[in-house]
């Protein structure tokens, strides 16, 4: 723990209680066994981008940022050919394959990562809820970089951490704010396209009001609008 680096943070795998407990069913680590997590203790767990074979979140913090900063992973496979995959393309759903978690083949590393030149005038912003102030993954998190013109919002990029199963970034919820101005009900629909497909678990429900409030929040304090 003295010394991580950006791939490790990049690709750590889910802290979900049941995926370390090899005495209880885990598709992610023995495919075909079973999700123990659906009905089962979820608290920590995603309420995006699910499956009926996974409700697994992926903790990186690290990685939401990049995702709202537009990053390119770059990588470098066993026969030395090289890779530039947009980090929006990098992580996998779940789907029926819980343990693909990403996009790299075998033996293919990742040796840097590309951040774009920073937007001149943007503001940028990185919230995160968590159980304690430290050493804790995010319920819920957002990274946000905005850009104003006036009292409109001009441009937006928005990711959210601790409530999928990868960064997760929707368009729609960009789109529900660029281009308007910068007002409650802006925010609150842009918080409705965000949650529009979120599906609670029993124990994680809580995480559905909680992204709401935490979006709005986040708007609020990048537009000045606090």
């Amino acid at each position: 723990r003295n010394k991580a680096s950006t791939g490790g943070n990049l690709l750590q795998r889910t802290r979900c209680y049941y995926f370390y407990d090899t005495a209880t069913a885990c598709n992610k680590r023995e495919p075909g066994s079973g999700c123990s997590a659906i009905g089962g203790v979820n608290r920590i767990l995603a309420v995006l981008g699910t499956s009926e074979k996974c409700i697994a979140t992926h903790p990186s913090d690290m990685a939401v940022a990049m995702s709202a900063l537009d990053a390119t992973i770059v990588t470098q496979k066993a026969d030395g050919d090289r890779r530039r995959i947009a980090i929006g393309d990098f992580y996998r759903l779940p789907g029926d394959t819980p343990e693909i978690e990403n996009v790299l083949e075998a033996g293919e590393l990742i040796t840097a990562v590309e951040l774009p030149a920073p937007v001149e005038g943007a503001r940028h912003l990185y919230r995160k809820v968590r159980d304690r102030a430290s050493y804790a993954f995010a319920l819920v998190s957002v990274a946000g970089v905005v850009t104003m013109e006036g009292e409109r919002v001009k441009t937006a990029s928005l990711a959210f951490g601790g409530l999928g199963p990868m960064p997760w970034r929707n368009p729609a919820v960009e789109a529900a704010i660029v281009g308007k101005p910068a007002t409650m009900a802006t925010f609150e629909a842009a918080a409705d396209a965000l949650l529009a497909d979120a599906r609670g678990y029993g124990t994680n429900d809580f995480k559905i009001p909680l992204a709401r409030r935490t979006l709005i929040a986040s708007l609020r304090e990048l537009t000045g609008t606090n």
